[in-house]
């Protein structure tokens, strides 16, 4: 099976002053590391399109999509799929978000990931609510800041084991580090596998949904550091999780 993941590439720029002198260096991260291998572990292939590619290398048209038994958005924002260089020179052009809606009506799977910027975002900035790949969510985005940053962590838990997704999933989670805050679909569309609780309130932390041919599921965290922890990632099951989840959407 083979899946296209957009995003989780970063640039990080550093400066250190020692006294009058100022050194600056910079660094490339690709936050899916283990996700990839995790994956690649289940029998699922990643082709990763870094967030500073997305602009010209997401995919335009379904033909393009049709190889991929699934997306995963992770960490990259809406403005990177929507102002292509033909937006950004003033030619009229495709809006990748209508074409992921698209896809997914169509019998592909889509699966948007957490972080500072997924969903609307830690400051906002990634933009999903009110756009297409909204509508096909088993969540709806808030229309503000929705980063949820929890350093002691938070303990998920689990609604409904019987889950194709949950199979295998034995005990508790290892902890997450923070989350994206959205608001659950409760129109019988959906489906709420794992929440978790944080002053007082609720928050979806995995939910699916089936739409036309096609499924999304929203993991409101991480798929690699900060927000799933060390523990997570070196939890035995982890990538039997991330894979279940590509398998579920993609129809297997």
């Amino acid at each position: 099976m083979k899946i296209l993941l957009a995003g989780e590439t970063f640039s990080a720029t550093t400066s250190v002053a020692s006294g009058a002198e100022v050194l600056t260096s910079a660094a490339y991260v690709n936050g899916a590391a283990a996700f990839n291998a995790a994956l690649a572990a289940e029998g699922i292939s990643v082709t990763q399109v870094g967030g500073e590619r997305c602009p010209a290398e997401f995919p335009y048209d379904l033909e393009a999509l049709a190889p991929y038994k699934a997306v995963v958005i992770s960490d990259v924002g809406a403005l990177s799929l929507l102002v292509t260089p033909e937006a950004r020179a003033g030619r009229v052009g495709v809006n990748r978000l209508d074409l992921l809606k698209a896809y997914v009506e169509g019998g592909g799977g889509l699966m948007l990931a957490g972080g500072y910027m997924g969903f609307q975002g830690m400051f906002g900035t990634a933009r999903f609510h009110d756009t297409p790949v909204e509508d096909v969510l088993p969540v709806r985005c808030l229309p503000f800041s929705d980063g949820l940053e929890v350093p002691q962590g938070l303990q998920a838990s689990i609604l409904q084991a019987s889950h194709p997704i949950l199979a295998g999933i034995e005990g508790p989670l290892p902890p997450i580090l923070g989350m994206n805050k959205t608001d659950f679909r409760r129109d019988g569309s959906s489906r709420l596998l794992a929440s978790c609780h944080y002053r007082g309130a609720d928050w979806p932390l995995l939910s699916v949904r089936e739409l036309g041919k096609g499924r999304s599921a929203a993991w409101t965290t991480d798929i690699g550091p900060h927000w799933l922890s060390q523990d997570f990632l070196a939890w035995p099951l982890y990538g039997r999780l991330m894979g279940n989840i590509i398998r579920w959407i993609s129809g297997d």
